[in-house]
Parts: structure tokens; sequence; C-alpha cells
């Protein structure tokens, strides 16, 4: 099955938000001394510099999420070195009109890129991505905890 055919229809993807945690799988790649970031296009944290990640899709591993979000939001595949943890993470925005809140159970994984010189592109969901070298300070909390684990 590809990714267009597991898209879930907008009415139901409402009624998911509204009524259940996300389970989503966050992407800290470590590169070139520091550690990639994408600007956020879209809520929740639009805006804000956070890490790649994205939900995992039914009858999907989280270790193909992994892969699959690599892919798809950074156009290079990663190595996954290490699972830093399961967080929650609340949202008080979320990209649906009239749905106020957000709910994810994200487990993280410490990557870095298969390749040594990869050729990192982004997506619509971010405007730009970086690499930020420590100390890491100033992020959004949920990306600072990440951080803190490596």
């Amino acid at each position: 099955m590809t990714d267009e055919e597991r898209l879930i229809p907008p009415a139901d993807w409402r009624t998911i938000v509204e009524n259940v945690p996300l389970v989503s799988v966050d992407l800290v790649v470590e590169h070139e001394g520091g550690v990639l970031l994408g600007k956020r296009e879209n809520e929740p944290v639009r805006g804000e510099w956070f890490v790649p990640g994205g939900t995992v899709l039914k009858n999907e591993t989280r270790t193909e999420a992994v892969h699959r979000v690599a892919d798809g939001e950074l156009g290079e595949p990663v190595v996954i070195d290490d699972c830093l943890g399961t967080y929650e993470h609340f949202y008080d925005t979320s990209e649906i009109d009239g749905v106020d809140s957000k709910h994810y159970v994200a487990t993280a994984y410490h990557c870095h890129f298969k390749l040594d010189n990869p050729d990192v592109g982004g997506d619509d969901q971010h405007s730009t991505l970086e690499v930020f070298q420590p100390p890491f300070d100033g992020y959004h909390p949920y990306v600072e905890c990440y951080l803190d684990e490596l």
C-alpha cells in the first residue's frame, strides 16, 4: 500500500485529532557536529525550530516510520543509532480549523545520515533545514528534552 493510499480523509483526521493521541516518531539527526532542525511551516509549533517527525501509519513499525519520514522530510536515508525514549507532547494548537489542541505520544530516535555528504532537501512542513551546534539552549521545550538525552 502506498503512502497516498494510506491518507486519511480530512473528516476522519479531524475526528482522530479531536479524540485520541497520535502515535508519532521524531528524528534527532546528528550532522556536522550538531543537530538538524527544521523551521516549521504548519501547526503545531509553526515558526519554531523543531526536529523532523511524523505520525506512525497503521501496520507500520516505528522504525519503518523513521525511515519513511527521513526519506519524505529530509530526502535522505538515516541510520538509527538509539531510541531516546517515548514522550508526551501536548499542544494548544492544531492545523485543523476549530480544533484547538493536539496530543502526541512521540518516540524520539537518535539518527545520523547514511551518506557522509547527504543532499538534504526540505518538504512542505519546513521552510528551511539547518544544523544547530551545541550548546543547545533556547529551543522549543520538547526539542530541548531530546537534546538533553544526547
